[in-house]
């Protein structure tokens, strides 16, 4: 709202107003009074104003810190503004307060327009506000302040500009808008030369967040991120700065819809990211500061106000780093390998692995096929369990655990267990290890190979019925195979399972972990066996023999 003579016609009419409101039945006058009277039990003091007329003061306005500052028979000047019951209404506080008003209008008659106030509004009549600021009384015309009908604004402390003083009314008009108008001119002011030419200038830290910090650049307030303090990334500012610090910033842009100012910091300083897309590349080595350590990955210092990634898998060959903390502490120096660099983004990230002995290399250059090594449990899976040799990870299968086919690695181990095993084959080209226990273990058929040997008869359990053959179940859970051509003179589709069958052991063979069953070869045997007997006993008959063996 421009601020013109139709505004100054209406301040002048809202001041008749404010001032009619405050007259009363008669005109204020001030006298000198004289105290007649002190009567403490009613906190108040009689004073003489002339004509044998006495006024009733409250001791309030004389005292100060609980002390009367007049005692009876002292002169006082007093302002009679009407009357009570036929007793004049006086007060020393308004003399005092028309002396500060005088004052201030003495003070300020020339340059009124540039002084700015700072009070609270005591009160609100139909013109508009009354605002008291040390001890001074300004009117506020309702069309200058700027409020809105509803607003609640006895008892707000506000800053007003004074706009008109009257040293006959003794009065100071002030207006709000204007000084609103005021400010958004010269806060325009300052955000135009502020977004010129990469405009460089000094401001004061007013208040610091979470997200950044508020900066006082010549009157105007604005915003520097936490992302525009530093080239290292967002940074926590009351760890660097505290309220009142002077520093020097550049505007960066200006939202004037929301009226909203952003400053940077580091667009003051020369960015260091140029110098390390200049001077490093990929796979470079670089020495290094531990500047912060998080659950997932270490910040590391280059010392230019740059800072590089290390994430936590890139710590160590180790799979299972869960800490960060337990390789690293923050101010140790490290040498890193450069991995990335992300001109677009300012994303350096370096590893710390890369620059360490690769433990599968390490384990290639100690271990062979075929040896014999202790390692320990790291993970129990459903097809087996994960065994660490020497720093490097082993598959240790299900069906290699154990003789017994039933038998799982989650069943009979623990992770954290050390268990003895070994190293079946090395697959250095996708470097994978597969280990084997049962091979360490005596098998059960060689422990079966000690007390039976081929030839002999042997009776078992018929467990399964293949289209190749019967399965037989032993003693100790060894299992052997009679073979189809094997099982004459018995009938395959007449044998069912659970069935007890006789049969000669055929083969042993420990090498391959296999025994196989003949009934036929069983009752070649038998027949021999009869047949010797015949000719071994000549005091029998044929006849006689062929008898007994058939009774």
């Amino acid at each position: 709202m421009a601020f013109d003579n139709e505004s100054f016609e209406e301040e002048e009419n809202f001041a008749e107003m404010f001032a009619a409101s405050e007259k009363k039945q008669e005109t204020s006058r001030i006298v000198e009074g004289e105290i007649v009277e002190i009567q403490a039990d009613e906190n108040r003091a009689l004073v003489g104003v002339g004509d044998k007329l006495e006024g009733i003061l409250s001791l309030d306005e004389i005292s100060e810190d609980g002390e009367l500052k007049f005692n009876t028979g002292d002169k006082i000047k007093v302002m009679v503004t009407g009357y009570y019951n036929e007793r004049p209404k006086i007060s020393y506080k308004k003399v005092l307060e028309q002396q500060k008003t005088i004052d201030f209008i003495d003070a300020h008659k020339e340059d009124f327009e540039d002084v700015i106030i700072e009070g609270v509004i005591t009160k609100k009549n139909r013109g508009g506000y009354v605002v008291e600021a040390d001890a001074v009384s300004f009117f506020m015309p309702r069309s200058l302040a700027a409020f809105k009908d509803s607003d609640e604004v006895v008892g707000r402390k506000i800053k007003a500009q004074v706009v008109k003083v009257d040293a006959e009314q003794n009065s100071i008009v002030v207006s709000r808008r204007k000084l609103f108008n005021e400010e958004r001119k010269k806060k325009k002011e300052i955000i135009d030369k502020l977004m010129e030419n990469d405009t460089i200038v000094e401001g004061t830290i007013k208040k610091i967040t979470s997200y950044g910090m508020f900066v006082d650049v010549g009157g105007v307030d604005g915003l520097v991120h936490y992302n525009e303090i530093s080239y290292k990334g967002p940074v926590n500012p009351s760890k660097l700065y505290k309220e009142g610090d002077t520093v020097t910033v550049k505007a960066i842009s200006y939202d004037k819809d929301k009226r909203h100012l952003s400053l940077s910091i580091k667009a003051v300083q020369p960015d260091p990211w140029a110098e390390v897309e200049s001077e490093l590349d990929e796979g470079d080595t670089i020495t290094v500061t531990v500047s912060n350590i998080e659950a997932y990955g270490v910040f590391v210092d280059l010392g230019n106000d740059i800072e590089g990634f290390l994430h936590i898998s890139e710590i160590s060959w180790d799979k299972n780093v869960k800490n960060p903390n337990d390789y690293l502490t923050v101010g140790q120096e490290i040498d890193v390998e450069v991995i990335e660099i992300n001109s677009t983004t300012h994303k350096l990230r370096v590893s710390l692995k890369r620059l360490l002995p690769k433990p599968f290399d390490e384990f290639m250059k100690n271990y062979s096929e075929g040896d014999i090594v202790t390692g320990t449990i790291t993970s129990l899976t459903d097809f087996g369990a994960f065994v660490r040799i020497a720093g490097v990870e082993g598959l240790l299968h299900n069906q290699d655990i154990s003789w017994d086919k039933n038998d799982k690695c989650k069943d009979i181990l623990k992770s954290g267990e050390e268990i003895e095993v070994k190293i079946a084959k090395i697959n250095s080209e996708d470097q994978k290890i597969s280990l084997n226990r049962k091979t360490l273990l005596e098998s059960p058929i060689d422990t079966f190979s000690k007390t039976h040997k081929v030839n002999t008869a042997i009776t078992g359990t018929i467990r399964d019925i293949k289209d190749f053959g019967v399965f037989v179940s032993l003693q100790d859970g060894v299992d052997a195979l009679i073979r189809d051509e094997d099982l004459f003179p018995l009938v395959k589709e007449e044998l069912e399972s659970g069935q007890e069958i006789e049969a000669a052991i055929a083969v042993i063979d420990t090498r391959r972990d296999r025994i196989r069953l003949s009934v036929k070869k069983l009752d070649y045997i038998k027949s021999q066996a009869m047949l010797e007997e015949i000719n071994d006993d000549e005091s029998h008959s044929l006849g006689d023999l062929i008898k007994d063996k058939f009774k």
